[in-house]
């Protein structure tokens, strides 16, 4: 059997665009795409299947916003695999995003409109809300849920011989200010989605600690500025009609504006075909297009401190000692 890659949010955006670029550079890979809602994960399916005939490409449901999903799918995938070379933890929400128009228009005629574009500083806030986990849905989805499947396939990830590989998506968005170890879950505040993605970059660090060793090794990337149904969802359409020859614009000035899932994609292929070992486990690795959209990869030191990390880490470790007391597995599906 070829590598196995398993890829959470698979059936759309940059998910399934990565699924196309890996089978198109290594079609002897088994894909299996692991999705929310099963109805889009066998349209994906069979759209893979149409361009790469002879591709072993499986399924699993699971949604990493529900525990006992994650649990259950943790077990299926560990009565059908040995073990698993890449996961790729691209999965994530931005529910309700609500934008601040004033800053947005001041921002076009200031000198930091690139830099507000690239990282949507300022502009975005969302709201929350508790799932029937009795925890907040931005921060399971986003690193909780992705958490737990980690721990729950330790063994098919942890080995000797060959390194396995996690791959988190990540965000330019992702900000210091935008989160507190008192508050992990970001319940008090209004940018869950910034809190979560760094929250994701302080993880990866602690992962890298614990588990290197073991053979596991772990990355962040940020694909960079894509128009998805998550960024679609902003802003009204004619909003965008507006917008978007601007944003083509700026591609010019900026590399962040990767626009198609296609070219936010460039980094999670990248990382595929780099050592573990010669990454820095400090550095988010980013998609970057040119403005006459050319692809290519560049690097930027993490606003982070290890013992943050650490921190982290431990409170997601007694999270999950509660979570396991208080929700039993579901039993697997038949």
């Amino acid at each position: 059997m070829g590598k196995v890659v398993l890829i959470t949010g698979a059936s759309s955006g940059i998910g399934l665009a990565l699924c196309k670029r890996l089978l198109t550079v290594d079609d002897g890979l088994h894909l299996c795409l692991a999705c929310r809602n099963m109805g889009k994960a066998k349209a994906a399916r069979a759209a893979l299947l149409a361009s790469h005939s002879g591709a072993q490409v499986t399924m699993v449901q699971v949604d990493v916003g529900d525990l006992q999903s994650v649990f259950r799918a943790a077990d299926e995938l560990k009565q059908r695999f040995q073990r698993l070379d890449y996961v790729y933890l691209n999965a994530g929400i931005m529910p309700n995003p609500q934008l601040n128009v004033r800053a947005l228009f001041s921002g076009l005629f200031s000198r930091k409109v690139i830099h507000m574009f690239s990282t949507a500083e300022g502009l975005l806030t969302q709201g929350d809300r508790l799932t029937a986990d009795g925890l907040q849905e931005v921060f399971e989805t986003n690193i909780f849920g992705h958490f737990i499947l980690i721990r729950e396939l330790e063994p098919l990830l942890c080995h000797s011989d060959t390194p396995s590989r996690l791959i988190w998506t990540s965000s330019r968005n992702a900000r210091k200010s935008n989160f507190s170890l008192e508050d992990i879950q970001h319940s008090k505040g209004q940018e869950p989605y910034s809190s979560s993605k760094y929250a994701t970059d302080l993880l990866n660090v602690a992962l890298n600690r614990h588990y290197n060793q073991q053979g596991l090794y772990s990355s962040v990337v940020c694909p960079g500025t894509v128009l998805t149904n998550m960024t679609y969802g902003i802003l009204p359409p004619f909003m965008w009609t507006l917008l978007l020859p601007f944003i083509w614009l700026l591609r010019f000035f900026a590399n962040a504006f990767t626009l198609t899932p296609y070219n936010g994609a460039e980094v999670l292929v990248w990382l595929f075909h780099q050592k573990p070992e010669s990454l820095n486990p400090l550095a988010k690795y980013m998609s970057a297009t040119t403005g006459l959209g050319s692809n290519y990869i560049t690097t930027q030191k993490m606003d982070l401190d290890e013992d943050t990390a650490e921190k982290l880490y431990q409170s997601l470790l007694e999270l999950e000692k509660q979570v396991k007391v208080s929700l039993p597995k579901a039993e697997p599906q038949s």
